[in-house]
């Protein structure tokens, strides 16, 4: 069973940048497509990024088109969210995701990232 531990948030300015690591243990991702969700107080999750098993597919969510960046390292069993030109409403939860037909997904506990003017 994979078990995923995100890691890189915190406080920064608008306009900022912040990269988050999604850390992958027990099991290797080369078989799990990635993704990044995050969650705002009241609102429901939604996705930020996601990226194919082979890293050559990336897609993003409409609101961060251009500004994040999601990558994988097969090496380190990790995937990672660049996050530039930071704005006050890319403040949530990020949460990182892994799914992979005939499996239920997998999530991390999360990691705050708060954008302060």
């Amino acid at each position: 069973q994979v078990q995923l531990v995100e890691s890189g948030g915190g406080l920064v300015q608008a306009g900022g940048s912040l990269r988050l690591s999604c850390a992958a243990s027990g099991r290797t991702l080369s078989n799990y497509i990635m993704g990044w969700f995050r969650q705002a107080p009241g609102k429901e999750r939604e996705l930020v990024a996601a990226i194919s098993r082979s890293g050559t597919t990336t897609l993003y969510g409409d609101s961060v088109k251009g500004r994040f960046t999601i990558s994988r390292d097969s090496a380190k069993n990790t995937v990672y969210l660049q996050m530039n030109s930071l704005k006050l409403e890319d403040t949530a939860v990020y949460y990182c995701n892994a799914r992979r037909y005939g499996s239920p997904q997998i999530w991390g506990q999360g990691t705050q990232v708060t954008v302060s003017s």
